[in-house]
C-alpha cells in the first residue's frame, strides 16, 4: 500500500507558501505522492465543493514540484474534455519532464454542466472527448511525427511534432464509478482511481476491474473521506484494513483543515497511522 496527501488547493488553508510547505513536509514524512483536484468555475450555490476558492490545478502542482526532488504529483482528478487536447498534452509532458518523471493523471470525464458552459465545452461530448485527449495526450508524448485526427474535439495534425516530449509513458490512471468510467479505466488506463466510496462498495469495483486487468501494476487507488484531526486513529485504520482487503494498492487522504498549521498536523497524524498500518 502507498499513501498519498491532498495538498491545501482550496479554501481557507489555500496559499502558495502553504502548497509547497505541505508539499515538502509531505516528502520528509515519506508519503509516496501529492494530489490536486480540478474545478475552474462553480455555481455560487453548488453544493459540492465546499469551497469556490481553488487554485488552477496545474499551476498548484508545478508550485508544488519546484519546492520537492522525490514526492510524487497526482491530480484527482483533471477533467479533461475541459482543456484543448493536444495543449493539455504539451503542459502535462512539460511538467513530468521538469520534474523528473514524478507524474500521475488521475483523469475523468466531469460531472458540473454549469462548469463545461462556462468554458464553452459541450457536455453532452464529455465522454468522447474525455477518450478523445487521451489518444491524443499518448500520440503528443510518443510520436514523432504525429499524424491524428479526432472530430469531437477537432483536432487535425499532419507530419506535426510536440516536442519534448516526457520519455516515459505517463501514468493515466481513470477517476469515476460509471460504466463508461470502468470501460474507460480498462481499455486506455494504467489504474483505477476512485473517490469516497465504502470498502464494501470499493470491494465490487475492484473485484471487477481486476477480473479484466488482472496485472498488479494496473493500479486500484481510492481518496478517502478522511480528517486525521477529526476521526479517531483506530477507525481510520480500521478502514484501511477494510481498503487492504478489497484490493486497494494506494491511498489520497484529504484534510479539512482550514489553516495550514492544522493541516500540517493532520499530515503528521496521517504518517503515524500510515507507518503503523504499512
Amino acid at each position: 500500500m502507498k499513501f498519498g496527501i491532498h495538498l491545501p488547493q482550496s479554501g481557507p488553508a489555500a496559499s502558495a507558501s502553504a502548497i509547497q510547505a505541505v508539499a515538502t513536509q509531505a516528502e520528509d514524512l515519506g508519503f509516496s505522492d501529492v494530489w490536486v483536484s480540478d474545478h475552474v468555475a462553480l455555481p455560487r450555490d453548488a453544493p459540492y465543493p465546499p469551497s469556490s476558492y481553488i487554485l488552477e490545478p496545474l499551476i498548484a502542482l508545478t508550485w508544488a514540484a519546484a519546492a520537492t526532488r522525490r514526492v510524487g504529483l497526482g491530480t484527482t482528478v483533471l477533467v479533461l474534455p475541459l482543456r484543448p487536447p493536444v495543449l493539455l498534452a504539451k503542459m502535462l509532458g512539460s511538467l513530468d519532464l521538469m520534474s523528473g518523471g514524478r507524474l500521475v493523471i488521475g483523469a475523468a470525464s466531469g460531472w458540473l454542466k454549469e462548469e463545461f458552459e462556462a468554458l464553452g465545452v459541450p457536455f453532452e461530448e464529455r465522454g468522447v472527448r474525455t477518450d478523445e485527449t487521451v489518444e491524443a495526450m499518448r500520440r503528443c508524448w510518443e510520436d514523432d511525427p504525429i499524424d491524428l485526427t479526432l472530430p469531437a474535439t477537432r483536432v487535425r495534425m499532419a507530419g506535426m511534432r510536440a516536442k519534448p516530449q516526457p520519455g516515459r509513458r505517463i501514468p493515466i490512471w481513470v477517476g469515476g464509478h460509471s460504466e463508461a468510467a470502468f470501460r474507460r479505466a480498462v481499455t486506455v488506463g494504467d489504474g483505477w482511481h476512485g473517490a469516497f466510496q465504502s470498502p464494501e462498495d470499493t470491494a465490487e469495483m475492484t473485484a471487477r476491474l481486476r477480473g479484466d486487468r488482472p496485472e498488479t501494476s494496473f493500479t486500484l487507488s481510492m481518496r478517502a473521506k478522511w480528517d486525521a484531526l477529526r476521526d479517531g486513529p483506530d477507525e481510520i485504520s480500521r478502514e484501511l484494513d477494510r481498503f487492504m482487503e478489497a484490493g486497494i494498492q494506494h491511498i489520497v487522504a484529504e484534510p479539512v483543515q482550514r489553516d495550514v498549521d492544522s493541516w500540517m498536523r493532520c499530515s503528521e497524524s496521517f504518517a503515524k497511522i500510515f507507518e503503523r498500518v504499512g
